[in-house]
C-alpha cells in the first residue's frame, strides 16, 4: 500500500524511482528520503517473515508447554514488528505534507537549519595555538 502510494505521489513505479534517486540524489532530497526509507521497510518486512517462518517452524514441533529458544523467536518477531511498524510511520509521515512537524514555526526553524549546512567552515581555520612547553615552578607544572 504504500509502495502505490509513493509510485502514485511521484508519477512512476519504485524500480524507475530507486533509479532517478541513484543517479541524482541530491535532485529532489523528499524523493531521496522515501526511497531510503523504503528501502528499510521491505528490508525489515523481509526479517519479519523469516523471523514469522522461523517461529511456526518451532511451533510446530513443541509440546504443550513452549521452550526458551521459541519464546527467543517469539521475542525477535515482536521486534521485527516494531521496527517493521516504526519504519511504516517514517514512510508515512514522508508522505504526508500536512504532518506534524512540517508546518509551522518549527519546520520553518528545521528548514533554515537544513539549508545552512556546509561541509565543513565558511571560512578556512586552524587550530588555536598552544604553547609547546609549560613552564615549571618550586612545587610543580603550571596547566
Amino acid at each position: 500500500m504504500l509502495t502505490e502510494q509513493i509510485e502514485q505521489r511521484f508519477g512512476m513505479n519504485i524500480g524507475e524511482l530507486k533509479a532517478a534517486v541513484t543517479a541524482a540524489p541530491e535532485a529532489n532530497r523528499q524523493a531521496t528520503d522515501i526511497v531510503r526509507w523504503h528501502g528499510l521497510l521491505t528490508e525489515t518486512q523481509t526479517v519479519l517473515e523469516r523471523a514469522e517462518d522461523d517461529l511456526l517452524r518451532a511451533l510446530e514441533t513443541q509440546p504443550s508447554e513452549v521452550d526458551d529458544p521459541t519464546m527467543d523467536l517469539a521475542h525477535r518477531v515482536n521486534a521485527a514488528v516494531s521496527a517493521r511498524d516504526g519504519r511504516a510511520m517514517v514512510v508515512r509521515w514522508l508522505l504526508d505534507p500536512d504532518a506534524p512537524g512540517k508546518r509551522g514555526p518549527a519546520a520553518d526553524r528545521l528548514a533554515r537549519f537544513n539549508r545552512s549546512q556546509r561541509p565543513g567552515p565558511a571560512v578556512p581555520t586552524s587550530a588555536p595555538a598552544r604553547p609547546a612547553t609549560a613552564t615549571t615552578t618550586g612545587r610543580g607544572v603550571l596547566r
